[in-house]
């Protein structure tokens, strides 16, 4: 198959090498000009395990190009998929202007039959828009269908090669023949490729990522309820997680939720249910749970110190909205940093490849380690708001030996508090009293 892939950011990146790797022929573009140099040479903008060496491979076997020319890839390619980025506005609403432009161009550019898929995360009718702003620009025949994408950030190309399903909305047998020989190579354990109507397809991404921030949202409030009423969340967590109409999946308390999808496909879908004319009732609380949420380890620390942190150091470690990831958008790091240097503490951080963007936003207001030990000696507490594998078993006698005061504010209880406390440690975490 020939493939262009507009947009190399997160989503168009991934989704292109993945297709390259089944032998398609993929033309990734993007109007940033930096990037596709750095790409051509060799750099990967973006942090996801096993996405270098991918990429790699596939240019040297020839089926995997960068460029900023999106004639060329539409030309060349069957297949026209929409992978550019639609971030909030300041009302909520998906910004699909660059959606809305490179619809345009790819009319302008047409020589014949076209597929063009939307990849995007985009509100429903967006798919039925773009068909009609190519139709403007051209009279050659093509088809329109929506393709979400279901990819985690830090397991991208496990979810790609080996999806739980495909959802593809179109209505044309055709297009439901070619979608599905695509995606026929990361199916054959026999997990469904799911045909649908185009709105429904575009819906289902924003549902489905809607009910998870739902379950992280109402985690946390359980947990803030277990630390009301001395009960352990943890346990309650396994009680609920038990139950398999339930199931143990994103109940885990913490910080709150960020990363590029869920708080912005939250606001989404509660933007476009009003202008359908349907106010949602449940996620708008869920949304505020999560701003809530940041809050709270900030405000333990606070509270903690009786209201005096200036001058106090305080050593974070984790900085990215989830581990595995550089990922810095909405993440809780940025609330809980904001918080800290308001009231005057001074704060030195820690992340395994998370620093580069963190400086992007805070520049040098805070310090930064080059390993996990180095932001603490002297410091008044550790708080830990990234769950990254080699936090889990640290040298609890040499954190210990290095702070000037030992205690952990634990975001993501991932440390057994009975034993800090017999190691002599203050341990708060969340959803259990100290």
């Amino acid at each position: 198959m020939k493939i262009c892939m507009i947009g190399t950011g997160y989503v168009g990146l991934v989704t292109g090498t993945c297709f390259a790797e089944t032998g398609n022929d993929v033309i990734c573009v993007d109007n940033d000009a930096e990037k596709i140099k750095l790409l051509n040479e060799g750099h990967v903008p973006i942090y996801e395990p096993g996405l270098d060496e991918m990429i790699k491979h596939n240019v040297s076997e020839g089926r995997l190009s960068f460029t900023t020319d999106l004639a060329r890839g539409v030309k060349e390619s069957l297949f026209v998929f929409i992978a550019v980025g639609t971030p909030s506005s300041d009302d909520g609403s998906a910004d699909l202007s660059s959606v809305w432009s490179v619809g345009r161009e790819i009319g302008k550019h047409m020589n014949g039959y076209k597929i063009v898929v939307t990849k995007s995360t985009v509100p429903v009718g967006t798919t039925e828009r773009v068909k009609a702003i190519i139709a403007q620009e051209t009279k050659d025949q093509f088809d329109v269908a929506s393709n979400p994408e279901f990819l985690k950030e830090g397991a991208a190309i496990d979810d790609f090669m080996k999806p739980d399903r495909v959802v593809v909305g179109t209505s044309d047998p055709r297009v439901t023949e070619l979608m599905k020989e695509l995606y026929e190579p990361f199916v054959r354990t026999g997990k469904p490729i799911l045909i649908m109507d185009i709105r429904s397809s575009e819906l289902t991404k924003y549902a489905a990522n809607a009910m998870l921030a739902t379950r992280i949202s109402f985690m946390n409030e359980m947990a803030n309820l277990c630390e009301k009423l001395g009960a352990d969340v943890n346990l309650v967590r396994r009680g609920m997680g038990s139950d398999p109409r339930i199931g143990s999946s994103f109940l885990f308390p913490g910080v709150g939720y960020g990363g590029s999808c869920f708080p912005k496909d939250v606001k989404a879908i509660i933007k476009f249910g009003l202008e359908a004319g349907y106010a949602m009732k449940i996620l708008p609380m869920v949304e505020e749970v999560n701003c809530l949420q940041k809050r709270m380890l900030a405000e333990k620390v606070i509270d903690y110190f009786k209201g005096n942190v200036k001058g106090k150091k305080i050593a974070l470690w984790g900085l990215s909205f989830k581990p595995k990831t550089d990922d810095m958008r909405d993440a809780p790091a940025i609330e809980i940093i904001n918080l800290l240097l308001s009231a005057g503490a001074v704060i030195e951080a820690f992340d395994p490849v998370a620093a580069k963007e963190t400086k992007k936003i805070f520049g040098e207001r805070i310090g930064y380690g080059t390993k996990n030990y180095d932001v603490l000696k002297d410091a008044e507490a550790l708080l830990v708001i990234t769950e990254w594998n080699e936090f889990r078993e640290p040298d609890f006698e040499k954190i210990k030996s290095l702070m000037k005061n030992p205690v952990i504010f634990d975001g993501r209880n991932i440390y057994d508090g009975k034993k800090l406390n017999e190691k002599g440690f203050t341990y708060f975490s969340i959803g259990k009293k100290p």
